[in-house]
């Protein structure tokens, strides 16, 4: 851990590989420390029984202009350009179609509003019709896209995620974290389970304490989370107190899943979605037997993800099950078992999902974004101006955050030139 480098990456997920690919590209030396036991950061795909299901981030949202989409196929990953079941007609499934239709009306209506409400009070909740029949479901996928309730949504940061969007949702049926862990440049030297301690400024760059010792470079570029970055589990330079308080306005929201094993034959036709309660702001989103596999995953954002996050995984199970045996009847349950559940609002090294800006404060995303004294960089998805809560935005800010980095040593080089 003596040796110096140009720069130094606190991070392995996309944003840190991100980076490291920048780099790798224009010969920088590289070192990457990453607190966890593997790449990928929040993309991690788990082999179950010969599937790979991702645990965290699986779709490559606005797949036309996703760099993800390139890198997979440049590396021989296959790319699934079909429509997401979420966006496809299923016969098989009984389902209240008036009411969703209502529910999804419902949800364009209070999306409308928010261009309303970003304009004054900025806080999502306040675009919420008052009574609504609907606001449940409202509250639902609101929870899907940010973690987190109306309330502690700013609608300003809401619209520019959405306004971004392209729409094309594609798919890796190997898994996302599969494709994000494969891409680090063998050019980077890797110390996995080493989490950064402390950095400190020196005069020709940073130190990096580990465990493991002491580590120098020219700059470093932090990718971690909001939720580790506003916390207190790496010292940092005295004046980055600003940069600490606006991932404090940029808090992870609440997301998890859970996975159930369908044990014998059952009415459930393969790549398949279905929505839960219509009116139960914890309602699940479910993937049904994706690409065939035995397996039902349950996506839960805000109240529905705090039953995981809290009660534990039995909790989620009994929840999802509840549900599914609501949707496909009673006798479903000796059909599905539990499989698997996420965990991310535990893990140390995250601490939640993605980041959502509080309201008022989506001017966060550019004060996080600003580099401390040309020595420290930061990326990561809460950095990118509307591609956050998503691995690509979090790849880009990564390279935005190298090209930042490689400037500020190449003016130094030249002053000392």
């Amino acid at each position: 851990m003596a040796s110096v480098f140009d720069v130094i990456i606190v991070g392995g997920g996309a944003a840190g590989i991100g980076a490291a690919r920048r780099l790798a590209a224009h010969g920088k030396a590289t070192l990457l420390l990453e607190a966890s036991s593997c790449l990928g950061g929040r993309a991690f795909t788990q082999d179950l029984g010969g599937h790979p299901l991702d645990f965290g981030c699986e779709w490559l949202h606005s797949g036309d202009r996703n760099a993800w989409v390139g890198i997979a196929e440049a590396s021989g990953f296959p790319v699934d350009r079909g429509e997401p079941p979420w966006a496809k007609a299923h016969p098989s499934l009984a389902q209240d179609a008036d009411g969703q239709a209502a529910a999804q009306r419902a949800y364009g209506d209070w999306e409308e509003r928010l261009r309303l409400v970003a304009a004054g009070s900025d806080r999502a909740s306040d675009a919420l019709k008052p009574g609504g029949p609907w606001n449940a479901y409202v509250r639902a996928i609101a929870g899907f896209m940010s973690g987190v309730a109306p309330e502690a949504i700013s609608a300003t940061d809401y619209l520019a995620y959405d306004d971004a969007a392209t729409g094309r949702n594609w798919h890796l049926p190997l898994g996302y974290g599969t494709l994000v862990a494969a891409s680090l440049p063998s050019a980077t030297t890797l110390r996995l389970a080493t989490p950064a301690e402390q950095v400190d400024l020196t005069a020709d760059g940073v130190a990096v304490t580990t465990r493991a010792g002491t580590v120098r470079a020219g700059a470093a570029i932090l990718t971690v989370s909001t939720a580790v970055l506003a916390g207190d589990a790496i010292r940092l330079p005295s004046g980055v107190e600003p940069w600490r308080e606006a991932a404090a306005d940029l808090p992870l929201g609440r997301n998890e899943k859970v996975f159930l094993e369908i044990g014998r034959e059952a009415a459930f036709a393969p790549d398949t979605h279905a929505y839960g309660n219509l009116h139960d702001r914890r309602a699940a989103a479910y993937s049904i037997r994706p690409n065939g596999w035995p397996v039902i995953e349950a996506f839960l954002g805000g109240e529905g993800a705090r039953i995981v996050a809290e009660d534990g995984p039995a909790a989620g199970f009994a929840h999802v099950s509840a549900e599914l045996a609501a949707l496909f009847g009673g006798d479903i349950a000796s059909a599905i078992r539990p499989l698997a559940a996420t965990s991310w609002s535990r893990m140390a090294s995250v601490g939640g999902a993605y980041s959502c800006a509080l309201p008022g404060r989506s001017g966060a995303r550019a004060r996080l974004a600003r580099p401390f004294e040309d020595r420290l960089f930061f990326a990561g998805e809460a950095t990118h101006p509307h591609d956050f809560t998503t691995a690509h935005g979090a790849h880009d800010s990564g390279q935005r955050a190298a090209d930042e980095a490689m400037a500020a040593l190449g003016r130094r080089r030249g002053e000392a030139a």
